[in-house]
């Protein structure tokens, strides 16, 4: 990864770059015949309408997700000031808008299964360059802040840093209609020693009951809506849920996520063995006097207010998220269950 300061003086010189030229082309007498051409010249009205129909389907052109992805990273690693965020957003939703284009629309008329790992892929992306920005900083510059530590020579790890998609489960509970909007709020869901879980969900526009921080810089550009909750609660309103898992490599060691969450600031003091030590990451509570003890987070329960953000929440909610995120790990076992092909095969069918 490059370094910030880097990234940031290519961007804000590129990015002005950029503009200027495209607005000093846009004035060019070459460019001006060349629009009034395309808009009033011979055939005319298969150009503007197959302009139309690429503008409908952008988000499905060669290169488009390549772009979002490297929007994402860029804009949240290195171009948005990144607000102080209290150790309590850290289960909080990242909510990313998008919609269904035609060309995803399969033979049912509605989104097709398999474009939904796309947008996954844009909405977890946002959720981790926002988040953990200050984390996976720190672990790209692990030979100055040593938070990676070799554990044979005890030393800071000298390797590029990576962050690799091991899985994605997806459950589908109804059909996105062609040019339908959709939110898909993601958020951590939980970790152990090598696994980062995120929860994503597919949902109609909706608005949440307040925002971490609303600045001037960033935040909504439109007024969302607010569900009203009826017999079935939000559940009306998703359309799908998915889970995947992350791991995060530097070099060729595996970094417990737990030193990411930390870097970030978002895990309090005061756990017994620390974040990276004991039982944490395993996906078992901390025993404290013999019992396991877990506080109300604030405003739990009705209370406003009160009571401090403290090590004990983080575990709680850690915990509650592995009730979920242990399952879907346990699909792992099923690549042993391949014997290629050992009683035969139906066949081998062409075009795939």
């Amino acid at each position: 990864m490059a370094s910030a300061l880097g990234a940031k003086a290519l961007t804000r010189i590129l990015l002005p770059t950029s503009v200027a030229a495209a607005g000093y082309g846009a004035t060019r007498p070459a460019t001006k015949e060349w629009v009034k051409n395309f808009v009033t010249g011979p055939g005319k009205y298969s150009r503007i309408a197959l302009l139309f129909l690429l503008l409908l389907n952008w988000k499905s052109l060669p290169g488009a997700w390549t772009i979002r992805i490297w929007r994402a990273m860029i804009y949240h690693l290195f171009v948005r000031p990144r607000p102080r965020l209290p150790p309590s957003c850290l289960f909080h939703y990242s909510i990313t808008t998008s919609y269904a284009s035609l060309v995803e629309t399969d033979y049912n008329l509605h989104k097709s299964n398999s474009t939904y790992f796309a947008d996954l892929d844009v909405s977890r992306t946002h959720l981790v360059s926002h988040l953990l920005r200050p984390g996976l900083k720190a672990i790209a510059e692990n030979l100055s802040t040593g938070c990676v530590l070799d554990p044979r020579t005890n030393k800071p790890v000298n390797g590029k840093m990576g962050v690799m998609l091991g899985s994605v489960f997806a459950s589908f509970r109804k059909e996105i209609k062609p040019m339908e909007k959709f939110e898909m709020w993601s958020r951590i869901l939980s970790w152990d020693r090598k696994w980062f879980y995120i929860a994503t969900h597919f949902v109609q526009p909706t608005r949440p009951a307040s925002w971490d921080w609303q600045g001037r810089r960033w935040g909504p550009t439109r007024k969302p809506i607010l569900a009203e909750k009826g017999e079935q609660g939000w559940e009306k309103r998703i359309f799908a849920t998915c889970v995947s898992k992350y791991v995060f490599k530097l070099g060729r060691l595996t970094v417990n996520p737990a030193v990411v969450v930390e870097q970030s600031g978002f895990l309090p003091e005061g756990r017994p063995g620390g974040w990276t030590g004991g039982e944490s990451g395993t996906g078992t509570p901390v025993e404290l006097n013999g019992e396991t003890v877990f506080p109300a987070a604030p405003g739990e329960n009705g209370e406003q207010g009160g009571e401090e953000w403290r090590w004990q929440h983080v575990e709680k909610m850690r915990l509650k998220g592995m009730e979920f995120a242990e399952h879907f790990a346990a699909l792992d076992a099923l690549h042993n269950d391949w014997d290629a092909g050992e009683e035969g095969a139906l066949g081998h069918f062409w075009i795939g």
